[in-house]
């Protein structure tokens, strides 16, 4: 995920808001997010945090009869925060780590946010990397979607210093394809109206890389209940919903 690769200094959007502002009160879960990643969490036009973790956060808490309180967070601090105790939990596209898990707990995952193939609309014979043996693939430098071509040798790498000069690259057609993380492909693709039906993501993501809400080490009262809450979000249904409005 671009998180592992990029550390980002951010503004915060107000010290504290609960999809919006406010203090924090009693019998209150506070989450720390770090809102610049759409379309996991992002700040819309009208200036709320927006985008799957909000909606998945949401839907918990009303499985769980829960409140809580997202609080945009920079992510050069994110960590230090929850050490600190200033939140509960984060809710961050957080990739879960054997490293991390040392120092935090974390719920079951809720998303693989793995790598997946970017192509044009109009390519109805691709829908694995294999099938761009021989062509070339745009991937951003130095992430987990350049180091996964290493596995593809007979596909013709070329690496971008940002990912967006790599879709246009396929836009353009100088490019047959382009790996990239699943949220920012679904960005993209969904989101951005340059892109919008002239772009596809081609299959499943074909890395794993889980994502899960992190808590203070110990904490397994809010740790049970997140992990009750997504256990019944994935048995109704609603997390694969929330997968086709924000990732597919």
């Amino acid at each position: 995920m671009k998180k592992i690769f990029l550390v980002f200094a951010v503004i915060m959007v107000g010290a504290a808001m609960v999809f919006g502002q406010g203090a924090r009160e009693p019998d209150t879960y506070v989450f720390a997010t770090d809102a610049t990643w759409p379309p996991m969490e992002f700040v819309d036009d009208s200036g709320e945090i927006v985008g799957f973790d909000v909606d998945l956060i949401n839907a918990i808490a009303e499985a769980e009869g829960i409140t809580i309180q997202l609080r945009n967070t920079a992510w050069d601090g994110i960590f230090a925060g929850l050490a600190n105790r200033a939140y509960d939990g984060i809710i961050s596209s957080v990739t879960i780590t054997e490293e991390r898990k040392k120092i935090m707990d974390f719920t079951d995952p809720y998303t693989n946010a793995g790598q997946v193939l970017i192509v044009r609309a109009d390519m109805a014979d691709v829908s694995v990397l294999d099938d761009l043996v021989g062509r070339r693939v745009g991937v951003q430098n130095g992430t987990t979607g350049d180091f996964v071509l290493d596995d593809y040798p007979g596909v013709i790498r070329m690496a971008y210093d940002e990912i967006g000069f790599a879709v246009e690259d396929l836009m353009n057609r100088n490019v047959d394809g382009v790996v990239a993380d699943s949220p920012i492909a679904a960005d993209y693709v969904m989101n951005n109206p340059n892109y919008q039906g002239r772009l596809k993501i081609a299959g499943e993501p074909f890395t794993e890389e889980y994502l899960g809400i992190a808590v203070n080490k110990g904490n397994t009262e809010l740790l049970n209940k997140l992990n009750s809450g997504l256990r019944k979000l994935r048995e109704s249904g609603v997390i694969e919903e929330l997968e086709r409005k924000w990732l597919r």
